[in-house]
């Protein structure tokens, strides 16, 4: 095709084997999408493209992933925000004919569906870096390192010492989103393993804060570690459940869930969730 479709914080060009999705680097533009700068799809990792009215006068073209053929929606797992999805394209209602048009010819070109067996989008490239609430986590592209904060890390962590771990020792990786509470990064033994405990206490996870691990920083990090481990054909596992709680513990949380509510940091369908998945841990 080789045509390139302009919409709002991004572009894609359309090629004979793939679609290369440009983001611009604007105040307005979703920091996920100026970290990625670019990423180029190819047809095959596409299942299927929509086309649906958005918001204040604007169309949506979105084209949609086949299951697990880019690591950084396998890191996501369901958890990014409408805008900060990097596979949707807005565009001003008055190119929605424009836009239909390429969603037609797209979907002519795509021949594959299901879940692929590797990756097809590229994940970012390491050494990457960012700083969580407890420590400093790096990974250089063969293993990945938590530096701990001694005005964040809990005293188990403190007493397990600065942690490495090479990527041949990992099955995966546990991405919580720092936009809602208790977020955290944790990476996952490739054998199986006893129940983790919390990750406030786990050397194994670094847990996010206000303004530490931005999803920006901590998704992208997240993927390549994904990436990673695929690549050398390790397996994820299925995260193993946390062990119940002590009822002082979760009375705890929940009073500081509270505080977080009536400081306006948390919605209140964000602290009735989370309330409730509290209580349902007695």
């Amino acid at each position: 095709m080789g045509d390139v479709l302009a919409g709002f914080h991004a572009a894609w060009e359309f090629e004979s084997d793939s679609v290369l999705i440009r983001y611009e680097r604007g105040i307005r533009t979703p920091k996920l999408f100026q970290a990625l700068g670019e990423r180029r799809v190819p047809l095959e990792a596409i299942a299927g493209v929509t086309l649906t009215p958005g918001r204040r006068g604007t169309v949506v073209l979105r084209a949609e992933p086949r299951p697990g053929a880019d690591p950084l929606m396998e890191a996501a797992a369901g958890q990014l925000k409408e805008g900060c999805d990097p596979y949707r394209l807005v565009l001003p209602a008055e190119r929605g004919t424009l836009a239909e048009y390429y969603a037609d010819e797209l979907r002519a070109l795509l021949t594959e569906s299901g879940e692929t067996e590797r990756y097809l989008v590229a994940a970012p490239e390491a050494p990457l870096h960012f700083k969580a609430y407890d420590a400093k986590a790096s990974f250089d592209g063969t293993s990945v390192s938590f530096r701990w904060f001694w005005t964040g890390a809990s005293s188990a962590k403190w007493k397990a010492g600065d942690q490495s771990f090479p990527v041949a020792g990992l099955g995966g990786v546990e991405w919580r989103s720092p936009e809602v509470f208790e977020g955290y990064l944790r990476l996952l033994p490739r054998e199986g393993a006893p129940a983790a405990p919390q990750a406030d206490q786990d050397p194994a996870a670094v847990v996010f804060g206000l303004g530490y691990g931005p999803v920006h920083e901590s998704l992208p990090f997240a993927a390549a570690v994904l990436a990673a481990v695929r690549e050398r054909g390790s397996a994820v596992p299925v995260p193993v459940p946390a062990p119940r709680r002590d009822p002082a513990d979760i009375a705890e949380r929940i009073r500081h869930l509270g505080e977080l509510h009536q400081a306006g940091l948390v919605t209140d369908e964000e602290f009735s969730s989370k309330k409730a998945e509290l209580l349902a841990e007695l």
